[in-house]
């Protein structure tokens, strides 16, 4: 046998040994009495020489190294040939000089669930290397899921599709004054605080209240009103076992399942190289695998018992709680905040168990590091995580590898233990260090306009060590927006999130972001950054619009506005009101205004009566504004009953509202009609958390855009379908603040549609420059739909081209243009739809794609619209010709 070098164990009083042997094709000549010798396997040698430190090959092993055995020759004491050694990456090398090392190996033991391994331990100045030999194939692929989940999703179109009867005349014009007082801009808008209460009028005093809703609140322990839209609703819908997205990390309550079948929250961070990309070219989608447990933290005394539950529902936070059973005192509490960059938990007499599915290869420490004990673990992925024990009194703990999917710290333990990905070696230990010890406990929100100009500031609240400053991620457009002093806190290390781009890590305590270009300017006629608001259109175009109106405004009002659904209802009403001003403001004709105006109110207030078809309900388990229908059914009107869509359901009611109060004034203070607009804003867009409502339960102040996805538990997250109508919800806040006298919901407004637009152009909205999404797929030009863990060109209720990117659209009004940049438009338009390809698009999608082209081609635009031979059955059933003629023409149509 052709001498070679070999790596051998050996069991002697109950420990394993490791040899490392070179030169030796024979070891039954070593005296070793009551010694099991054997050679290891190929793949055990490849683990062994990968996890061993370059500097180990350098040094002769001497018996007295091997548990103090002196009987061994020392001919068969060599050190390993150059050919043995293997590259291995920086982040698992170590600095630390082993001029003395011990090297024992041990069999895997501890939890029942471990999974068995061969580990070795080195042991070198204080610092001691854990490593382990797996027997089982460690699980780091993950799933991915393809297929649109459904529960709680329409799969009809966005607006009303049957055929609108022509009526046989027009409205006649009624006399009376229409002389606005309400100003629909307001330049040198100013306010300290946006953020004020907007009402107190409890909504049980407006709308029946009821005690009951379908949607069970699992393991929730916090009273009052909850958070139904944001980021961690998993943790408490369906079976509780669907991940939640905090970005740059992802958690999942393991439940037993697993390789460790562990009961404790699973960690992991995705790479830009793990995902998986759809047929086609550009991609239809690209998925991020889901079910990857790198790291766990769990304790020893979780098992089948273990109950998850949350406390302090808040938009930027909550906490979640492991208890060994039900009504049990919490075992662990993990306070989980956007953004966070390290995932901490606080251990509360509990002996800290860390596992992993992926299996740990190695763990170096304990490094102390200011009054912790700081870990480096290297996962069989080749990825570096960094743990870090502070207790809360006494001295740090230690922390031993008991197999490949296990680590254990001592029992009892009281303190903090915090978890990191460290993508950046040796720097980004340093950063982390710098944090170690505090941690993020949810985060409070402020923000001031002066008239073009806002901004808005994330002050985390902070638990732990107060002293030290917090590391946090900030998503691309937040780094855009930082003030100077925020982006001062920038530190070189950044990590891919899901969907968002490259998070960029910041230590700093608290961060401000501004905008320096908020649409105070807009009002309700059409507007563009470079020509302003079109107020004044020439005669041909009102004459047209005047001839128009007077039809549309003879139809059956209520035919389309009292409808099963809250959405398609609401986009009647907004249809109509867009119709009454532009005739009133634009095309000059207050009688035919004042006529289709009445029709309005008494049409509007079928709901403020809650006489229509579906009633709303105040329901006191969430807190919030439901239509009963999702008691019979939790798929009708678009799920609104389980909080779906509510921005877009209730954004058109606030808009008419906004409207009709514009032109007639007097309407706001009559019965409930503005308390009953007030509350449908407080539901969606509460400006505060109060005993009502919840603070934003639509718009995410941290992504920089709301999400549509409510009470319905889901594999990849929270989602989105509509930029246009997440920003006409914001537009019609806006103008119902300017009309209602409200500077500080008018300024929230602005504020809200800047950071829109900022957002939308960064993740949604992909020109040929964007760097966020990948190169592999932003030639689709809008996402589709954007989950927290995928991205899907598609659309819930088909796969036509003009449904994914026209439900980026609708309803194109005054914030299109701030949202749509025309170097955008005209990518998607030539992508899709130019050179007469518009020209078969069927139905309503037609005129929606021709006043989007209104962006980039006014005149093309218009002359659609114009046409003596209009063909009614291509106007979307939410939408106007009327607005659409003055929308174009104002533009730069005619």
């Amino acid at each position: 046998m052709a001498p070679s070098t070999r790596f051998y164990g050996f069991k002697h009083s109950f420990t394993w040994v490791l040899l490392i042997l070179s030169q030796v094709d024979k070891i039954s000549s070593l005296p070793l009495q009551d010694a099991a010798v054997f050679p290891l396997p190929q793949a055990a040698v490849d683990k062994i020489a990968d996890v061993l430190p370059d500097s180990l090959y350098d040094l002769p092993l001497s018996v007295n190294m091997l548990e103090g055995r002196a009987a061994m020759p020392q001919s068969a004491i060599v050190t390993p040939s150059s050919s043995a050694k293997k590259s291995k990456d920086a982040a698992s090398k170590t600095a630390t000089s082993f001029a003395t090392s011990v090297v024992t190996s041990q069999p895997a033991s501890a939890a029942p669930s471990d999974t068995a391994g061969l580990i070795t331990t080195i042991t070198s100045g204080g610092l001691t290397i854990q490593s382990v030999i797996p027997d089982l194939e460690p699980g780091t692929t993950g799933t991915v899921i393809a297929t649109l989940e459904r529960e709680g999703e329409s799969a009809v179109p966005p607006f009303n599709t049957q055929p609108i009867p022509t009526p046989s005349g027009v409205l006649q014009p009624i006399k009376g004054n229409l002389t606005t007082v309400i100003p629909e801009q307001r330049m040198n808008l100013m306010a300290g605080d946006i953020f004020q209460p907007l009402a107190s009028e409890d909504p049980g005093t407006i709308i029946p209240r009821r005690g009951d809703h379908p949607a069970p609140r699992t393991g929730i322990t916090t009273g009052g009103s909850l958070q139904t839209n944001k980021f961690y609703a998993n943790f408490f819908l369906g079976g509780q076992s669907q991940s939640t997205w905090t970005h740059p990390y992802s958690l999942q309550w393991t439940k037993g399942q697993g390789a460790a079948k562990s009961w404790g929250v699973s960690i992991a961070h995705i790479r830009a190289e793990q995902r998986v990309f759809g047929p086609g070219s550009p991609a239809q989608y690209y998925l991020n695998p889901i079910g990857l447990h790198s790291v766990i933290m769990s304790a020893a005394e979780l098992g089948g018992s273990t109950q998850l539950t949350t406390k302090n529902l808040l938009a930027f936070s909550v906490d979640v709680e492991l208890r060994a059973a039900p009504g049990a005192a919490p075992l662990i509490t993990m306070p989980l905040v956007q953004g966070m960059g390290f995932v901490s938990g606080v251990y509360q007499g509990a002996t800290p168990l860390l596992q992993s599915d992926i299996f740990f290869r190695s763990i170096a420490g304990p490094i102390a590091v200011n009054g912790a004990n700081k870990y480096r673990i290297t996962t069989e992925d080749n990825q570096s995580w960094l743990l870090y024990a502070t207790p809360s009194s006494g001295a740090a703990p230690t922390f031993s590898l008991t197999s490949n999917t296990a680590i254990r710290g001592p029992a009892g333990f009281r303190g903090t233990i915090q978890i990191a990905k460290n993508p950046a070696g040796a720097a980004g230990e340093g950063f982390y260090d710098r944090a170690v010890g505090a941690y993020p406990t949810g985060a409070t929100i402020s923000g001031s306009v002066s008239g073009r100009s806002g901004s808005y500031t994330f002050a985390f609240n902070k638990g732990g060590n107060a002293a030290r400053p917090l590391i946090m991620y900030a998503l691309p457009h937040h780094v855009q927006s930082f003030d100077g002093v925020t982006a001062g806190a920038k530190v070189e290390m950044r990590l891919q999130t899901t969907t968002k781009g490259v998070a960029q890590a910041v230590i700093a305590d608290r961060w401000t972001m501004v905008e320096n270009n908020l649409p105070a300017d807009v009002g309700f006629a059409p507007w563009s950054p470079a020509r302003g608001s079109a107020t004044t259109l020439n005669g041909n175009v009102m004459t047209l619009m005047n001839n128009v109106a007077g039809q549309e405004l003879n139809q059956d009002f209520n035919a389309q506005t009292n409808l099963d659904s809250m959405y398609f209802s609401g986009k009647g009403l907004a249809k109509f009101a867009s119709i009454v001003y532009a005739v009133r403001d634009l095309s000059k004709n207050p009688g035919l205004a004042n006529a289709g105006l009445q029709k309005l109110k008494t049409a509007f207030d079928v709901f403020v009566q809650n006489r229509q078809r579906n009633p709303l309900n105040y329901e006191t388990a969430w807190r919030g504004v439901v239509s009963v229908a999702g008691y019979r059914d939790p798929g009708l009107d678009f799920g609104g009953t389980y909080y779906n869509d509510h921005h877009f359901h209730y954004g058109y009611f606030v808009y008419a509202a906004a409207v009709i109060g514009y032109l007639d004034p007097a309407w706001l203070s009559q019965g409930r009609n503005k308390a009953w607009v007030n509350m449908l804003v407080r539901d969606f867009a509460n400006s505060v958390h109060g005993d009502f409502f919840p603070f934003s339960r639509s718009f995410d102040w941290y992504h920089g855009h709301s999400w549509a996805k409510g009470l319905f538990e889901s594999a990849d997250g929270k989602d989105q379908e509509s930029t246009s109508e997440d920003s006409f919800a914001s537009y019609a806040l806006k103008m119902w603040g300017r009309v209602t006298g409200d500077v500080n919901m008018e300024a929230r407004g602005n504020l809200m549609l800047s950071i829109q637009a900022r957002s939308f152009q960064n993740y949604f909205l992909m020109d040929s420059g964007n760097t966020n999404q990948p190169a592999q797929f932003i030639g689709n030009k809008v996402t589709g739909i954007l989950f927290e863990n995928k991205v899907d060109h598609i659309t819930y209720f088909g796969a036509n081209t003009e449904f994914i990117q026209g439900i980026h659209m609708i309803p194109l009004a005054a914030p299109s243009t701030l949202i749509r940049t025309p170097k955008f438009v005209r990518e998607e338009w030539d992508r899709y739809f130019s050179n007469g390809r518009v020209d078969s698009v069927q139905g309503g999608w037609r005129s929606i794609l021709y006043a989007n082209l209104a962006i980039i081609d006014p005149v093309a635009a218009y002359n659609f619209f114009a046409n003596p031979n209009f063909n009614a059955g291509t106007l979307d059933g939410g939408a106007s010709r009327t607005w659409s003629l003055a929308w174009c023409a104002g533009l730069g149509g005619a």
